[in-house]
């Protein structure tokens, strides 16, 4: 019954996410229908029997190697609208209508077909067209594209004057159809057509090349087929818009397009794969499942032909032994995946596997399946762009032979790498979309090198990812030890093993912080070597934000394997103590730093080692060290007081006797205050806490099914945080890359935190039940919504095996207004990391800007002085302001310094002990007075390390108070200028940028 009752929801959501993307083609039809005449009506105007040359377009017709080109000109025999218009299977945005145009046969020869004649003639029948278009009055612009990013293949997008209500960007895309031009006997796949595409001075098929003319000819045709098989079966159109939405993030030349998905579903239509009584997620789920698991994709899919005779072994085998991929039509002639590549096909796979996978969750996957778009760079633990502009020779006879030049050239660096890089990468991704130059085909084919080449990779694993040596063949295996040398060059170097093994291999130096980066070693080393490309050309974007992380010459992470053997054995010493009532039974950290997910984790102190050496006191040291927090249980006792108070009271006094204790026996240093117990271990400083026995099995029964109210929220908020530590730490441990590179601004932006609770369960630790239980929980944090929509305590509801009612992280913040800053900035800095990856930049400011919020998005801005910071190395970029009105300006405190000053180190050590600070947070302080002292103003900072303060004006939202009190009048410089003074020492400058709404 649940699992009906998730399906019919899912269902439900299909159906709406439908009815939102489906094209209304009544509004439609009649605004294409007219432009459509317009286009027929200019065209048709085109006068007969003038002379076209190359000169329309020279630089395109030398560029594909094209002779013997010109030709009388002839009116079109034909237009006929084809694509998703055509089987009414179009889904917003898109609003472009394909319009196929049935070219004359009188303007080509019998033998048109070689040499790339036919595509010099098409592009210049098209540039004739452009030119007549242009003066037409019901056209605005017409543009360059071309037919799946095959530039010898141009096509023209008109777009009208007038525009079309709901529908912005409309445009139809001209397509040329060659319908019957040639003998496709000529084409047939094992015939060279392209007289200079040779091997040793013999002729060697084009079936690409044979294919891209093929394509032209049958267009019109399996155009027909399509919009037969979908007519008759709107579940199937419906299916083809969801596949269509979903994507599956592939949408490049060599791999996937709304023509090959339709071409899918059709082939499954017309082969009983699938039946009319399936409704369209059944249909969407058998296709992503055919694409995934099939076994027929071995042999190719071939429709049934339109002769009687069909499709010998012989023709199946010689298609499989040309293409990676075979999706045969019904001429038996024409391969409709003729582009796509086995490495794009084994990413189509994988996607729709993932897809599928996603449809299994708790819900049935509808938001991960159909609203969530990914980034193309996210997917890749490595990207780099190739900037090959005048860098790439290509062959005396021009850009195009068989394949395009941008084809090979994929194909050859990916071989490269693929070489290079073994077993490292999991699957290497080269594309290059170079087609979007609108002006290529007047200016040549020259202009599309300015377009990078991007290169994605997702390693295999860390430990192979991170090896520094690389082991080849055996020395005794000759052919291979020379291959392997003429590869690698100067970097082979034969080496004896502990194994006693003597093989060539490839040694990467590192330090022990910047291992992420020897895989970009790897490959400028093999793109300058076998690409002779310099580094300016290689564009590798691994370390472009290792800026914000390193202090000084090296990332703080270096020293977290001290970090952690320091932990180590203060755990050993606390479970080892025995002065104390009661024996520590069990140590779990809590602080990120512990499980490497801290962005500046601590570094040793010299002053908090149990000895200090004099010599090794640097000049410049911090006088303020943080603590780490680490939770402490004891063994059990039925003598614990019942008293919140009192219980907290004995926490301190068993911290204060652990402290004594590892201060008589072991000589481990520690302070202690009234709330606070530290102690100081090899340079790091531990803050000690209590989870007892009684409050961890009450928590515990708060939580299962057997809730109890008499939890001390201190008890609570500690068992909350180690359970959460477990959780990461488990994630760690599963995914080492986890720690430092966790991506998150894409969810933070794009989920939909009004409607939906974020269900974190790593470890599959949910059931139906629990799952009630959220969704219940989340309704009841909504239900004043429909009221009022600001009348929700929390935004955001994050649900985990520790905490399904969202009350350990979210349950006072952030509020609607904080979570749609939230979510604008997160967008923002998304967007511009992708554009970042993807294309070209001049400067290094627009890395820096994703860690820069612009100080102009707030009200008020409070300057602090930077050397009163306590630690001033976290702080990225200097804030200044310049517009505003300057509202206070305050001087520094002498009190406090974040370095020790030269005449402090000619004290003793133990004096200079005294002078450490511990966990000192003077900002932390000033921001927890303005939230208590002014209730107009929201403080915006950087807790990790700014030295600015955002202020935003709030109004109270209180009905009751505007019922019973008369708001008090605001005067923002006076209010301003007391946040001065109570900052004071601290603040350096204040800025009024603008003035509260609602006064």
């Amino acid at each position: 019954m649940e699992v009906d009752t998730v399906t019919d929801s899912r269902i439900q959501k299909v159906n709406s996410l439908l009815k939102d993307i489906r094209i209304d083609y009544d509004s439609l039809s009649k605004p294409v229908d007219s432009f459509v005449s317009s286009i027929r009506e200019a065209i048709d105007a085109i006068p007969e029997g003038f002379k076209v040359t190359s000169e329309l377009a020279p630089s395109f017709v030398r560029d594909i190697g094209a002779d013997k080109v010109e030709f009388t000109f002839k009116k079109p025999n034909g237009f006929n609208l084809c694509g998703s218009y055509s089987t009414r299977c179009m889904a917003k945005p898109d609003a472009s209508v394909d319009l196929l145009l049935h070219l004359p046969k009188e303007c080509f020869y019998e033998k048109d077909y070689m040499n790339h004649r036919y595509h010099a003639k098409r592009c210049l029948y098209l540039c004739v067209l452009k030119k007549h278009l242009l003066a037409s009055s019901s056209v605005e612009k017409v543009e360059w594209s071309t037919l799946q990013n095959e530039a010898r293949k141009p096509v023209l997008v008109v777009f009208p004057v007038k525009k079309v209500d709901n529908f912005p960007g409309f445009s139809i895309r001209i397509i040329p159809s060659a319908t019957s031009l040639f003998d496709v006997a000529k084409l047939s796949m094992s015939r060279n057509n392209v007289r200079s595409v040779t091997a040793d001075g013999v002729a060697q098929p084009t079936p690409t090349y044979n294919s891209s003319i093929l394509e032209d000819m049958f267009l019109e045709e399996n155009s027909e087929l399509l919009k037969k098989t979908f007519s008759v079966w709107k579940e199937l159109g419906d299916a083809l818009i969801l596949l269509k939405t979903k994507e599956l993030d592939i949408y490049v030349h060599d791999c996937l397009n709304g023509f090959l998905i339709s071409v899918i579903l059709s082939y499954l239509a017309t082969h009983g794969k699938i039946n009319k009584s399936l409704n369209a997620l059944d249909i969407f789920r058998v296709t992503l499942d055919f694409i995934a698991t099939s076994k027929l994709w071995e042999r190719g899919l071939f429709f049934p032909p339109q002769s009687e005779s069909p499709v010998s072994k012989e023709e199946k085998l010689q298609f499989k032994e040309l293409f990676p991929v075979v999706i045969c039509d019904s001429s038996t002639l024409m391969n409709l995946a003729f582009r796509m590549t086995s490495v794009g096909f084994h990413e189509l796979r994988d996607e729709a596997s993932s897809t599928l996978k996603c449809m299994k969750l708790r819900d049935g996957g509808f938001e991960e399946a159909f609203m969530t778009k990914i980034d193309y760079p996210v997917k890749y633990d490595h990207c780099i762009r190739l900037h090959l502009k005048g860098k790439t020779a290509m062959s005396t006879s021009g850009f195009c032979l068989d394949k395009e030049y941008w084809r090979t050239y994929e194909q050859k660096v990916h071989s490269l790498l693929e070489q290079g890089l073994g077993d490292r990468a999991k699957s290497i991704r080269v594309v290059w979309r170079n087609t979007n130059q609108d002006s290529y085909v007047e200016s040549g084919l020259s202009v599309l090198n300015r377009e990078p080449l991007f290169i994605g990779i997702s390693i295999s694993s860390i430990e192979n990812a991170f090896r520094t040596v690389d082991i080849g063949p055996d020395a005794e295996n000759k052919t291979e030890a020379l291959k392997f040398r003429k590869f690698w060059g100067e970097k082979s170097e034969l080496r004896r093993f502990k194994d006693g093994r003597i093989a060539e291999s490839t040694v990467w130096g590192t330090q022990q912080w910047t291992r992420h980066l020897i895989m970009k070693q790897i490959v400028e080393y093999i793109l300058k070597r076998h690409l002779s490309l310099s580094s300016d050309d290689i564009v590798q974007l691994v370390d472009q934000l290792d800026f914000s992380l390193i202090y000084g010459y090296k990332d703080p992470i270096s020293t977290s394997g001290n970090l952690l053997e320091a932990f180590e054995v203060f755990s050993k010493c606390l479970r080892g103590i025995k002065g104390i009532p009661l024996k520590v039974s069990s140590v779990q950290p809590l602080d990120s730093a512990l499980r490497l997910t801290s962005v500046f984790p601590p570094e040793p102190h010299p002053l908090a080692c149990g000895k200090i050496d004099a010599q090794r006191l640097q000049r410049v040291i911090p006088s303020c060290i943080p603590t780490m927090e680490v939770m402490i249980q004891l063994e059990g006792s039925g003598n614990w007081p019942m008293d919140d108070l009192a219980i907290e009271k004995t926490k301190t006094a068993f911290l204060i006797q652990i402290a004594e204790n590892l201060q008589t026996i072991k000589g481990i240093r520690s302070t202690a205050t009234e709330n606070n117990v530290d102690v100081f271990m090899r340079g790091y400083a531990f803050r000690l806490r209590i989870l007892h026995e009684r409050g961890l099995s009450l928590v515990k029964r708060e939580i299962g099914p057997d809730p109890v109210k008499h939890v001390s929220s201190a008890d609570k908020m500690l068992f909350i945080r180690s359970q959460h530590a477990s959780m990461i730490n488990g994630l760690h441990g599963r995914f080492p890359i986890y720690a430092s590179v966790a991506r998150f601004l894409r969810l933070l932006a794009d989920y939909d935190w009004m409607f939906y609770p974020l269900i974190v369960d790593i470890n599959n630790d949910f059931g139906r039940n629990d799952e009630k239980e959220i969704n219940d929980n989340f309704m009841s944090s909504r239900k004043g919504y429909e009221e009022d929509k600001q009348n929700i305590s929390s935004a955001m509801f994050l649900a985990a095996p520790y905490d399904k009612a969202s009350e350990a992280w979210t349950s006072l913040s952030p509020n609607l207004s904080e979570l749609k800053r939230l979510v604008a900035y997160a967008r923002s800095s998304a967007n511009v990391l992708s554009k970042l990856v993807l294309q070209e930049h001049n400067d290094s400011v627009q890395w820096e800007c994703l860690f820069r919020t612009p100080l102009n998005n707030y009200d008020a801005v409070v300057l602090l002085h930077r050397e009163k910071i306590p630690y001033p190395h976290h702080l990225l970029f200097p804030s200044e302001l310049n517009q505003g009105k300057h509202v206070a300006r305050g001087k520094a405190s002498k009190a406090f310094n974040p370095f020790l000053l030269p005449g402090d180190l000619k004290r003793s050590p133990e004096e200079l002990k005294k002078k450490l600070m511990v966990d000192f947070e003077p900002t932390k302080c000033f921001m927890s007075g303005l939230q208590e002292e002014f209730g107009t103003l929201k403080a915006w900072y950087d807790h990790i390390g700014g030295d600015a303060i955002g202020l935003t004006w709030t109004k109270h939202n209180s009905k009751k108070r505007e019922r019973d009190e008369e708001e008090v009048e605001i005067n923002p410089i006076e209010m301003l200028k007391a946040v001065g003074e109570m900052g004071k020492g601290l603040v350096r400058d204040i800025y009024l940028l603008k003035s509260p709404r609602f006064l």
